[in-house]
């Protein structure tokens, strides 16, 4: 089944979250992106849908508290994008793709079985990921959010005595302080290791070869190899900043923008 792509977004697109979106349509994905305010500049074939239907704003005040001006502070958009996802996966919504997956062929998977792939050794990534609605990895976010606390039951014990110690020491009684990611991979990992689906995860290349070395995209190099890999399905990108500038030449980054169109050069945002 090739199924249609979901993401959350918020704040405005910059050039190479639109030109990963133009890759995802190009590849044959009905493709939607979900935000609070409406996306100005969608490329062709992109949807925008209102996010509050799925995850209220309000959840967010869970996680920290906004700033004076109401905008949310520092991790609180990947933390929220990170019960965005899970609650799609329990609205049978399609397939969560990062908005900087940039695809180089369709994605195929059974709705029946969960998909994601590692992303470097012992961790699952959460950038690409599908899961049935009663997966068992839907279910356990769902009873987390349930709680006021929103504290995992499978919390790694490391993560529970750093969150004891700044109980303890009054710096922090949310558990959302003690890590940017502590809800995102990590708890992926550990809820597919419990629940025996470790088994189903894509090896690294499928869609991460080039995520923990971001000059691979960004710089001037021989990205011939990573084209004609039969294993890469997309490239989760890193852009550490650079979403927004234009690609050097003779980069694959180039080689994107001209394949899936140049984009203008929006300011950048935050979300999936």
């Amino acid at each position: 089944m090739r199924p249609d792509v979901v993401t959350f977004w918020h704040g405005p697109l910059d050039a190479l979250r639109l030109t990963c979106l133009r890759s995802q349509v190009a590849a044959g994905h009905k493709v939607t992106v979900y935000s609070f305010d409406p996306l100005a500049g969608l490329p062709d074939g992109v949807g925008n849908a209102e996010a509050e239907a799925i995850l209220p704003h309000s959840f967010s005040e869970r996680l920290r508290p906004p700033q004076p001006d109401g905008s949310w502070r520092d991790w609180t958009i990947l933390q929220f994008s990170d019960f965005f996802r899970m609650r799609l996966m329990a609205e049978k919504a399609g397939l969560w793709l990062d908005a900087d997956v940039l695809l180089l062929r369709p994605v195929e998977l059974d709705p029946a079985k969960p998909y994601f792939a590692w992303e470097r050794p012992r961790q699952l990534g959460n950038s690409v990921l599908y899961l049935p609605p009663n997966d068992p990895i839907v279910t356990a976010f769902e009873n987390l959010m349930k709680q006021d606390e929103l504290t995992p039951d499978w919390l790694a014990l490391r993560h529970r005595l750093t969150f004891m110690l700044r109980q303890l020491s009054g710096k922090s009684k949310r558990l959302s302080d003690i890590r940017v990611a502590i809800f995102g991979p990590a708890a992926l990992t550990a809820l597919a290791r419990r629940g025996g689906e470790l088994q189903h995860a894509l090896p690294k290349q499928s869609f991460y070869a080039v995520h923990a070395e971001p000059k691979l995209f960004f710089e001037q190099t021989d990205f011939s190899a990573l084209l004609a890999d039969p294993q890469i399905i997309g490239l989760h990108i890193s852009p550490k900043g650079r979403g927004g500038q234009r690609p050097i030449p003779g980069s694959l980054y180039a080689w994107a923008t001209e394949r899936f169109g140049l984009a203008d050069l929006p300011s950048p945002g935050g979300g999936g």
